[in-house]
Formats: C-alpha cells, structure tokens, sequence
C-alpha cells in the first residue's frame, strides 16, 4: 500500500507518537509506579529526588519522530547523535517506543509493568545516565560533554558512503570553541566515497541560566553564517505543532533529496567538488509543550524549563496534581492500550529491524568490523647488528610501514590517518606515496602538496578537538586509525579522551554492546625534544592522566626506537576497546633494539638489556632503567661513562616499552608479579631510572614493590627555548646527572666525590657551552655506543 507521508492523516498520526514519546520522557523524569495514571498518583509512585532535564526534550522528540518519517519515506541508512547534553530520554523513549529498548533489555517490556521499570531506572542509582550514554540503544556520542557531535557524526560517515548522521546540536553546544570549529567539516567529505552528515542546530534560546547567542540572531544572519561556511540553511520555526508538522516534514524532504542528489551526481559523474550541503534550524520553545509557567513566572521558552520544571517529590506533593495535568496533556489513553504497549497504529509509523536508528548497525558494529591487513613489520626493521650504529628517524621509518598498511587496506578502505596540519612535521612523509589528505576545497599548486578530495589522511584543519573527534567517529563505527600531534597539545584533547575511556568502561558492562577498534594516539615533538618551540610545547602530562584510569582500558608504550615503534603498531592497529598512547620520536636517532628484541620488549613490557649490562645474569650492584626515546640513549650513555670510570661495577640496564606492565597486579591485572618484578629490579639493589614523563607516576608504580632504592630522573617543570640536550640537563635527566645519582646511590658513596663532581663540571661546562655556542658539546652530539668489556 502506497502512504502518502505528507498527509494529514499521516502527520496527525506523527504527532500522536510525538505526544507518546513526550510522556514516556516526563515519566522518566518523576516516576517510579503507576506509569500510565491508572489510578490517583500518590508519593510512594514518585521519585524521592527527581534528576534530570526537561527543556531540551520535547524539541528532539519532535526531530526524531519527523526523522523516523524520512527513513521510511526515502528507506535511509541514519542514525542520531545528540549533542545536547542532558537529555538522555529523548533516545531512550524513542528506542523504547520502536521496541529496540526492549530488545536488548528484554526486563523492560512494552507493557505497563516494563514502562514501570523504564520510568524508575532513568537517573537513579544503579539505573542510567541522564545524557546519552553507551547504554542508550543507537548511540555512539558521550553527551556528558558539549562540543563533540559534529566531528564525531563527520568520522562516522567517512567511508560509509550510504550512510546519513543526524547531528542534532544545541544552542548551548554551538557556543563551544570545538563545535565552532566542528562547521567546517563539510570540507572533508567526499561526496563520492563518504555518507552525509545532516546537522540540526536546536535553537530553543536558553542554557542554563542564561539565552544562547546564536538563538538571539536573526534568521538572516544564521543565513549569512552558514552560507560563508559552505552550508545551506534551511530554517523550521514555530509553537503550533499542527502547523510546524507540515514545515519539519518539507524540510526535512528538501534536505534529503538535496543530500542525495548532491551523491546521485557526484557518483554518476566523477564530480569529487566541493558541494553545498544541507543544514536545518530548527527553532522551537524550551520546554516546549511543558509547564507554561511556575509561580508566576514563565517556564516554557525559558531558562526555567532546564531540569525540573515542577517541584515534586516523593516527599513533597503539594504540587502533584500539576504534575498529573502536564502528564494528562499528553492524552495516554489514546496512545497506549490495555495491556500498556504504544497503540499498532502509531507504533506502524517507526522504522522496522536495523532501519530503527537505535539499531543501525554502525552504532554498534560488531558485525562490520574488518581486521586490517598488516605487513609484516619486520620487513622494516633497521639494521641494529651493531646497536647504535645506524641513524634513522622513528616516525619515518613507521611512515614506510604504514605506507604499506594504506596499501594493503585499501579495497576495504578502513584505515585512516588523523591529525592537525603535522603529518609532514611528525615525519610520516612516506605515506604520501601511497595516499593523499582529504581536502574539498580548491587545490593550488604547487604549494598544495599531497592533497585531493580523497585520501587517506586528514589532517588540513588546525584543531586536535577535530581530528581527535574525527578519529573517535570512525572507530566508534568499527574502522582502524591513529590521531598523531604534538605532545604537550595533545593535552588539549585530554578531556575528549576522558570521555572515550568513559564510553568504554560503561560498555563494557553491557552484554549486547560488541567491541570497538581501539583509540590509537601517538605523541611526537616530546619534552625532551624540543629544540626551537620552547617552553609552551614541554609538557608530558598526558601519560599521567591516562595512568590514572582503569587499567583494563589504557596503554602506554614508550617505544626507544624505530624497531620498537614498528612493533607497538603491528600490535595496536587490532587492537579492541583501549585507548593506547604511543610516545614517538621524530628526530635522527642511533638504533638500538633488533626487531627481535623488539617484539620482546613489546610483548613483556620490558627487558634487561644484556649487550647494555655488565652484571653477567648475576646480582647487580645497580640498577639503571629507562622508558622513552631519550631517557634510552641518556641511560645507555651514562652506562658507557660508568663502565669507563668504574668497570668493576656490575650494572643492569633494562628498557621499558609497555609502561604500565609495571604496576602492581593489585593496581593492574596485567602487572608483573612482586616475583617477576624483583627478578628485574631486585628487592633492595639501587635504581636510577630515566623516565620521560612527570616522576610522580614512576613513584606511584614503585609504591606497592619491595625496592624503595630508586631515584628517579624525569620531566621537572624545568623548560626553555634551548638545546635537546639541555633540556635534559634544565631536568637533570641527562648522562652526566645520572652517573652522579648513581654513584651516590652505592654503598660507601662518600669514595665516588671525585667522580660527583667531574660531572657536575661537565655539566657546568655544557651549561656556558650552550650559551655561548648554540649548540650541545661536540661529545655529546657525536656520541657512539661502545661495546662494553665485560
């Protein structure tokens, strides 16, 4: 039978569902029994501290239902993210409505009782969050925090070409520097191999206790706006839903058959320009079909209609038959039946099985995950015979490897490379022989280099919140890739990782979410490395705050070399539901590690380095031990000047790539054992460690073991314009600052004065050195790594 969708009849029966998802969202927000008013409401039906958000609500219910229209009208592949923050029934309603809620939650049944336990588990202990969450069905977007949606929307439809994200955007979210920013990311997709992205700017002109700037502008300077950024506005305004059901139903048809007659014709005819896509505002009132006013003062289309727009509590019913009449507006009786369930004549209107945006497979992607096809990295291993002897840059020779991965990957085209406007700096280079940056917009050369409208890499707009959302997208929705920036920047996005690691500790919970490819990011232009840019690009704080998380989710590989780089990536680019930081090197480097003892050092975490100790498998005199780039080369440095003073020292060197393998199982299930972690460091022997990041997490690590005897050599806070090495003697983790602590830390350290202070003097001498040259000591920058004698 054929339907007319833009009836009367039709949308009559639309705004019937829009009724229904109105009360079951009210219903959440004050109830515990008596769901449906069956009888007189009385306290012990209420909740005891009603929690949550009203204002956006009905707004988004609206969308959404107008959204279940289109799909099937136009039978779409769509999904929804909601950035407005709290308003975390507007999904779960709606997916409780379609029948998805019930499915994989099958104790919330579609009947009285399980309406019940729906209205009582929505911001009650042990129940769920009040903002979209991984335990709301069909969603991908945290909305714990504002800023994100647009970006995430935009990761998700790259490469999924029949694919539309709905990115519905509060007028409090918008005002956010990351969603500002998020407008121009219709500059990156690629009409002929990516989805679209549709955002809905929800403008019902209030935050919390304030009015929202762009709610304040006129339509045609929102008009101005989005037609500078490249969108086309299409604007829905009003109060009467009888007469804005007829305009949402023709915008929302516009905006589709523009959508896909923009792919129809870049598909057809290889036309990969730049389009003008469609965006719609949608101005409605806050608190829209809510409470018109409280004590004399107004609730809807105000910031009063934000949380609980009615006081009513549990212990506190004086105003309970307000409440009654706000939920009896709704008219239930007509909508639900007997037995409690959404009536058949409005439940026909939602989409069926994955066609349901709570059930769209790429929001839960466990059966559209495809393994990347890996080279073998130890085709690119450096030659490492003699360690030290070759010079090579880390990054760049990942760059080789990872060139190959592009190629490898590319029928199934789940593999991308993020990052803002450092793919080049980061030295990955060699991937730009195998793929381009995605880029939309006019391409000039010859100073355009390596860009086209489609590529592997996007990296052409200045912003971590961008790329780093671009990333979470696409691997949300089950593809592989790695968001690459500056270290002491990637701090801007730390609380973006936060929310990550949020999402994947909660799913983890839930028996029907699957898992998703991991969050993989690498840190380059690290602290001790900063030779140009100074002290506002030094701070590597960012292992420290992910430290700081569950274990069960977080990585931290600080690979020493280009081999061990190689080997972190050929474990990581599979990997499921972490967040793995990797902290890289970019700049020329001796090269340590066989691809051998690579995989070792990946694999266990950690090795004692036999060609870099002299305690013959005996028990040592000390202990030195390094995790990074250059605490490797300060530690094996100090190491060469100690066997040269003292050759009857018998020293332990151990690398460490897998930083966290070192806590405590009773921190991290993956930790070494109080044995394991002895027959390394030993129970009392001394411990100079060489350590990139802030001492304060080594400290915590060695907390729960036997050997207090360490001293730490890290980040200090001590930064400046300057040299690499100075940058480690400013933090005093340099060689000549280690062989001090060293020698200070053995027995009868009073006879290794002398040696003390030769190397306070070499470091006095490089301190006037540098300041009158410019550059570090010719001993240190020509610096080799001898074989020791043992």
């Amino acid at each position: 039978m054929t339907v007319d969708y833009s009836s009367k009849e039709y949308l009559d029966k639309l705004d019937a569902y829009w009724r229904a998802a109105n009360y079951v969202s009210v219903g959440q927000l004050y109830l515990k029994d008596n769901p449906l008013l069956r009888r007189p409401l009385e306290a012990s039906d209420v909740k005891v501290k009603p929690i949550g958000h009203w204002g956006t609500i009905s707004g988004q219910n609206f969308i959404y239902a107008h959204l279940n229209r289109v799909i099937n009208k136009y039978d779409l592949d769509m999904f929804y993210v909601e950035g407005p923050g709290h308003g975390g029934q507007v999904m779960v309603s709606n997916s409780y409505l379609d029948g998805s809620y019930t499915e994989l939650f099958p104790e919330i049944t579609q009947d009285v009782e399980g309406m019940k336990k729906l209205f009582k588990r929505f911001s009650f202990p042990g129940g769920i969050a009040s903002h979209a969450a991984p335990e709301t069905p069909g969603s991908i977007h945290e909305g714990g925090e504002l800023g994100y949606s647009l970006s995430h929307s935009t990761g998700a439809v790259l490469d999924n070409p029949d694919l539309i994200v709905v990115a519905v955007i509060g007028d409090g979210e918008a005002e956010t520097g990351p969603l500002a920013a998020s407008w121009m990311s219709n500059k990156f997709i690629n009409p002929i191999n990516d989805g679209a992205v549709l955002p809905i700017l929800d403008l019902n002109g209030f935050k919390i206790s304030n009015p929202t700037i762009l709610s304040r502008e006129s339509d045609e300077n929102l008009r101005k706006y989005f037609e500078g950024l490249g969108w086309e506005p299409i604007f829905v305004e009003g109060t009467d839903p009888q007469k804005m059901h007829p305009e949402m139903a023709a915008a929302l048809d516009k905006a589709i058959e523009k959508i896909k007659a923009i792919q129809e014709n870049a598909r057809k005819n290889n036309d990969s320009s730049l389009p003008v896509w469609p965006m719609i505002v949608f101005r409605a009132p806050k608190g829209w079909t809510g409470p018109k006013e409280w004590d004399g003062k107004p609730i809807e289309n105000s910031f009063r209609a934000h949380q609980i727009p009615i006081p009513v509590d549990q212990n506190d019913m004086t105003h309970a038959d307000a409440l009654v009449e706000w939920l009896e507006s709704y008219r239930p009786e007509e909508l639900f039946d007997e037995k409690g369930a959404l009536i058949p004549e409005l439940a026909e209107l939602t989409p069926k099985g994955n066609k349901r945006m709570a059930m769209n497979p790429h929001t839960n992607p466990g059966s559209l995950i495809r393994d990347l096809a890996l080279p073998d990295y130890r085709d690119y291993a450096v030659d490492t015979t003699t360690p030290g002897k070759n010079i090579e840059q880390d990054m760049t020779v990942l760059g080789r490897y990872l060139e190959d991965v592009v190629k490898a990957n590319e029928a199934n085209k789940n593999f991308r490379i993020f990052g803002p406007d450092e793919t080049m700096s980061n030295r990955l280079a060699p991937v730009f022989k195998e793929t381009n940056r995605q880029w939309m917009l006019d391409i000039k050369e010859p100073n355009d280099e390596f860009m086209a409208p489609a590529g592997r890499i996007i990296d052409s707009q200045l912003s971590e919140h961008q790329d780093e959302g671009f990333l979470e997208g696409y691997v949300l929705t089950g593809r592989h890739g790695f968001f690459a920036s500056y270290e002491s920047f990637l701090r801007v996005v730390d609380s973006m990782l936060t929310q990550h690691f949020k999402w994947l500790r909660k799913a983890k919970d839930l028996s029907w979410r699957t898992d998703v490819p991991s969050l993989n990011v690498v840190a380059t232009s690290t602290v001790f490395q900063q030779d140009h840019n100074g002290y506002t690009h030094q701070d590597p704080g960012l292992l420290g705050h992910l430290a700081d998380k569950k274990p069960e989710f977080i990585r931290e590989y600080l690979p020493a070399d280009a081999n061990s780089l190689l080997a972190v990536f050929d474990k990581v680019l599979n990997d499921r539901n972490k967040i793995n930081l990797i902290v890289s090197s970019k700049h020329p480097r001796q090269q340590f590690y066989s691809a051998a003892e690579a995989k070792e050092l990946v694999d266990k975490g950690l090795k004692i380095i036999d060609w870099a100790s002299t305690d013959q498998n005996a028990e040592p005199d000390i202990v030195i031990a390094a995790a990074g780039t250059e605490p490797n080369l300060e530690a094996l440095a100090a190491i060469s000047i100690l066997h040269e003073k003292l050759p009857d020292l018998k020293i332990r060197f151990i690398n460490v790539v897998d930083l966290l393998k070192l806590r405590s199982p009773k921190v991290d299930p993956r930790g070494l054992s109080d044995e394991e972690f002895d027959m390394y460091f030993t129970k009392d022997k001394p411990i100079v460690f060489a350590f990139h990041g802030f001492e304060g997490l080594i400290r915590d690590i060695f907390f729960d073991r036997h050997n207090h005897n360490i001293k730490i050599h890290g980040y200090r806070e001590n930064g400046d314009i300057t040299t690499p090495f100075d940058m480690r003697v400013l933090n005093q983790m340099d060689r000549f600052d280690l062989v001090k602590s060293a020698v200070l830390s053995l027995p009868n350290a009073d006879k290794y004065g002398e040696l003390a202070a030769e190397m306070d003097s070499i470091v006095a001498k490089h301190h006037q050195y540098i300041r009158d040259e410019g550059t570090d000591l010719p001993e240190v920058e020509n610096w080799e790594w001898k074989p020791l004698n043992k």
